[in-house]
Parts: C-alpha cells; structure tokens; sequence
C-alpha cells in the first residue's frame, strides 16, 4: 500500500507478526457484539450481556487480522478527516463573514454502511470555524433541510440573542430561509457549534462542528508541533470520530520526540473514557479554560458537552492503540470498531 507505512512495516512497528495480529480490527455491524449474532444490543447503547460460549478463536482472529489491512489500506484517503482545515472566510470591512449551509444527507460512517442524516457544509462533523479572540465574525446561515434550525455557540461569550435557543432567544430558522449570527470572540479556547432545535436528532445525527478561538496572547498556549481535534458521537451514527467509524478512522501521526496537542469534544449522549497506549496525557485546560494545575492520565473521561485539551510528548517509538475504554463502544467479537484509531511514533 502507498501511504505513510506499508503493512510490514505497520507491523514491525506495532511489535507483531503477520500470522498474530490482534491490535486492529475488522468493523461490527451496530447492534451486533458477536459474531454468531446469538448476543445483540441496541445499535445506540452498546451495553450488552457478554457471551463466554461457542467462541471460535480462529474466526476471531481473522477478522481481526482483515480490520489491520482495511485500516491500512484506508491511511491517507481522507484528507482532513481531523478537521483541521478551518472554513474559508471574507471580510466585510474587519468582519470576518462566514457562510453555513445544512443540508438532509446519506452519511457513510464506513463505505456501504450509511445513515440518514444532517450536515453543515455537506459533512459530519461540519467545517471547524476558526478565529483569534477579539475579533468580530458573522455566520449567514442557510436552512436547506426538511426541519427548522438554530445554532448554538457551545461554550462561548455571546450576547443573548446570538444564543441560538428558539423560542428562548430566536424564533427556529425554517426550511429555506436565511439568518445571520454576528459577535465579537470574547473568550478563547475549544469551544463547538450544534444544534439547539430538536438537538437530540439533529445533533447526533451530524449537526456538530468544532469552533476554536485562538487567544490574542500566544503566550497563554503550550508548544505544541501538531494539533489533531477529535469530535466523539455516538446515537444514531454508532460509535464515531470525526463522523467515521474504525477501521475507516485516520491515525496520527508523530516525530519521535514531537509534541501533539488533541482537542476532545464529546457531542453524543455518553461518556467515552478516552485511552492512549503507551504514552500518558498531559492535561492542561477543560472546556476552553486553562487548568491551574494540569495533570497527567492515560484515560481520560469526556462527558457530553466536556471539551478536553491534552498534549502527548511522541517519547515511545511504535503503534499505540486509542480507543473509548467503554468496551462496548470499541470492540467486539468482530474486532475493534467505533471509537477506536492509533498513535503512531516514528523516527
């Protein structure tokens, strides 16, 4: 495979052999936790009785040994799957004029398993809006879906009537019509964008996005050398990072040595416990606000509506799994799937 790595040397890397994979997977159905399908949960509860009979080892195996070659086969082939390309912006004097459309779409979270669902800009999550604080920013929204619409500016400074609550600070934006949200970025730091309007549909099905404010002063930022956002959700999507779920997830990437900064944002209706393998996680500001004391973990709990930022130090050469630690939400008879994807350390 072209790419970053190819398979023997994803496999060296991760310390296995090629008759002994076990560190990736093949993706489940949702709903399904077992192979045989004599177990089944709910697609969106991923809690289930865990079966301990007619385990067929060798059928384990292989799928598991085919979700490696997917996820390899599928590096490199989405582009900013870490959303890390911010929207395109104008300026009308020194506004900063950005533009959101929401559509009804079919949303594939693996090739040939789609989902009816919302989008803004035509993907899920939809584009990260990005901007310094202090600066003055307007979004003209256009409602091109079959229900009303309001967004909401998910953990940020805004007048009252920018809050995007119909009926509390706006009437809903009806299907076809335009309105425009304008406010001055008074507090920086990883904040999202959602739905407000029949939320529980809306946003788990797609209407979701990141919006970071960059503070005016630098210094109030770690070093970091790549920054990486990681939007969980879960409902009616499954399980999913950036709107894919494994092993159609994309890894990161790191220099021995480098630092790597995550952006967590929990927009689903569970807690996912967020492991890294290997390395530990500096924690150092919760819901855009600098922790006084940041603190080390290797699981870290996001709640709906919690937004993390982390820095990992790239110190251990190697292939390092990164996953829910709900196990339900990861992995199965069928292998791992959902929330999982992986560090990768080179030299």
């Amino acid at each position: 495979m072209s790419g970053l790595f190819g398979r023997r040397r994803f496999l060296k890397m991760a310390g296995i052999g090629a008759s002994g994979v076990g560190a990736a997977a093949v993706l489940a159905r949702p709903g399904t936790l077992f192979a045989d399908n004599k177990t089944t949960a709910p697609a969106n509860h991923g809690v289930g009785a865990v079966q301990q009979e007619g385990a067929d080892w060798r059928e384990m195996d292989r799928l598991h040994s085919e979700g490696v070659g997917v996820f390899l086969d599928n590096v490199g082939k989405e582009e900013d799957f870490w959303r890390t390309t911010p929207l395109e912006f104008t300026m009308d004097g020194e506004v900063k004029v950005f533009t959101l459309e929401t559509t009804n779409v079919q949303w594939e979270t693996s090739p040939g398993m789609a989902f009816p669902a919302f989008a803004y800009n035509g993907r899920v999550p939809g584009p990260t809006i990005r901007a310094t604080e202090g600066e003055r920013i307007r979004i003209v929204y256009t409602n091109n879906m079959d229900q009303s619409h309001a967004i909401h500016f998910h953990g940020m400074y805004v007048p009252n009537d920018q809050d995007g609550v119909p009926f509390i600070t706006q009437p809903p934006v009806e299907p076809g019509a335009t309105h425009t949200y304008e406010f001055t970025l008074r507090n920086p730091g990883t904040h999202m964008y959602h739905s407000h309007h029949n939320a529980a549909e809306q946003t788990a099905g797609g209407l979701m996005g990141a919006f970071i404010v960059d503070p005016k002063d630098a210094s109030r930022e770690p070093a970091y050398d790549a920054e990486y956002i990681m939007v969980l959700n879960d409902t009616s999507l499954g399980f999913t990072i950036n709107g894919r779920q494994f092993p159609y997830t994309q890894p990161i990437v790191a220099k021995l040595g480098q630092k790597v900064r995550i952006r967590y944002m929990n927009e689903g209706f569970m807690i996912h416990p967020m492991h890294l393998h290997g390395l530990p996680q500096l924690v150092f500001s919760k819901d855009g606000w600098n922790l006084p004391v940041p603190y080390m973990c290797d699981t870290l709990n996001i709640a709906p509506g919690e937004r993390y930022d982390v820095i990992v130090e790239a110190s251990e050469l190697g292939v390092w799994a990164y996953h829910c630690h709900i196990l339900t939400h990861a992995e199965s008879r069928h292998g791992m799937f959902g929330m999982v994807t992986v560090l990768i350390v080179q030299e």
